[in-house]
C-alpha cells in the first residue's frame, strides 16, 4: 500500500509532515508514504502581510484541491491554518498528540526577557493577534510586521535591526531550536491563536479504511481541544484582520476554555472563560464565542 501525503514545502511543514509519517508508520509498517509538497498562495506571496492578501485558508486551498482531485490521498496542516469549515467532501481524520501552544519571544543577543528590551523597542511579528496583546503588556513597543519562515524571520532580527520576534513555540521546537527561546509568554499575557500546536491530517470523506489507518495516531486531549478552540473560532466568525485567540485546558473529565476577541485596531481586548464537561468542549466553545461577542458589543457602545 502506498499513500502519497500532501504537504506545503516549508522546512517545518516538511518536518511536521515526516513527524506524522513516522508515526503513522509505527502502527502500519508495511504502508509506504511519498510526500507530494505543493506550493500555497501564502507561500508565494512572501512580501505582504497576511491579511492584506485573502482570509484564512491561505496555507492550505491547494492542497485541499489537489485532495479532492485524487493527486493525493491524505494533507497534513497546521490545524490553524485551516479556516473555519472544512470544504466539501473532505474532512479531519485525526490530530496527534498538541505541541506547546504557547507564544515564544526569540531575542537578539544580550537580551534574557521582555523586560529587557529597551523603551521603544523593535518586535517583529506578522499577527494582529500578538501585537495588540504585546502593546497590552509594553505600550511603548514598536511594533514591526515581518513574514517568512522561521529561519528567515530569525534572521531579521539582525537584518531589520530588531530587538526580537514573537514565533509559535511548537514550530521553534518542532525545529529543534528550542535553545533560541528568550521568553514563554503565559496565556494570561498571550492568548495563542486557535488550535496553535496542533496538526491536522486531512482526507477526503467516505474513505473509511484510509480513516481507520490514521485513527491510531488520534490524541484524545487534542481532540477535546480542537472541538472547543474551532467552535470559538466558527462562533466569532473572524477574519485574518481580527485579532483573537482561543485554548482549551484538559483536566481529568473537565475543560475550561479561554477565548479573546479584539478590534481590528487592537483598542479593545476582551478575554473570558468557560468551564464545563470535558463532553461538551464544543458546546463549551460555542458559548463562549456568545459571551464574548455580547461583551464586545457592551464595551464598543
Amino acid at each position: 500500500m502506498k499513500l502519497v501525503i500532501g504537504s506545503r514545502g516549508s522546512k517545518l511543514a516538511l518536518v511536521q509532515t515526516e513527524w506524522v509519517v513516522e508515526k503513522l508508520k509505527e502502527y502500519n509498517p508495511d504502508a509506504e508514504f511519498e510526500v507530494k509538497v505543493i506550493k500555497t498562495k501564502g507561500d508565494k506571496i512572501q512580501n505582504v502581510e497576511l491579511d492584506k492578501i485573502g482570509d484564512r485558508g491561505l496555507f492550505v486551498k491547494e492542497i485541499e484541491e489537489a485532495l479532492l482531485n485524487h493527486e493525493i490521498d491524505m494533507a497534513i496542516h497546521s490545524m490553524k491554518d485551516i479556516p473555519s469549515f472544512f470544504p466539501k467532501g473532505l474532512k479531519l481524520a485525526a490530530s496527534p498528540e498538541r505541541e506547546d501552544y504557547r507564544d515564544a519571544l526569540i531575542l537578539k543577543e544580550g537580551l534574557r526577557s521582555l523586560e529587557d528590551v529597551p523603551y521603544g523597542g523593535r518586535i517583529g511579528t506578522g499577527s494582529s493577534r500578538r501585537k495588540f496583546q504585546l502593546l497590552k503588556l509594553r505600550p511603548d513597543l514598536n511594533i514591526v510586521p515581518i513574514r517568512g519562515n522561521i529561519d528567515t524571520r530569525m534572521r531579521k532580527i539582525e537584518g531589520m535591526e530588531l530587538h526580537g520576534i514573537v514565533l509559535a513555540a511548537a514550530g521553534v521546537k518542532r525545529l529543534g531550536l528550542e535553545h533560541r527561546i528568550s521568553q514563554y509568554f503565559d496565556m494570561e499575557d498571550i492568548l495563542p491563536a486557535p488550535t496553535q500546536g496542533i496538526l491536522a491530517v486531512e482526507i477526503r470523506e467516505g474513505e473509511s479504511d484510509l480513516e481507520e489507518i490514521i485513527s491510531k495516531i488520534k490524541d484524545t486531549d487534542t481532540e477535546l481541544q480542537v472541538k472547543a478552540e474551532r467552535a470559538f473560532l466558527n462562533g466569532i466568525n473572524g477574519s485574518c484582520h481580527t485579532p483573537m485567540g482561543a485554548l482549551c485546558i484538559v483536566k481529568d473529565e473537565n475543560v475550561t476554555v479561554y477565548g479573546m476577541l479584539g478590534t481590528e485596531n487592537g483598542e479593545v481586548l476582551v478575554k473570558k472563560s468557560i468551564g464545563g464537561p470535558a463532553k461538551e468542549a464544543e458546546a463549551l466553545g460555542r458559548e463562549l464565542a456568545g459571551i464574548v461577542l455580547e461583551e464586545m458589543k457592551k464595551v464598543e457602545r
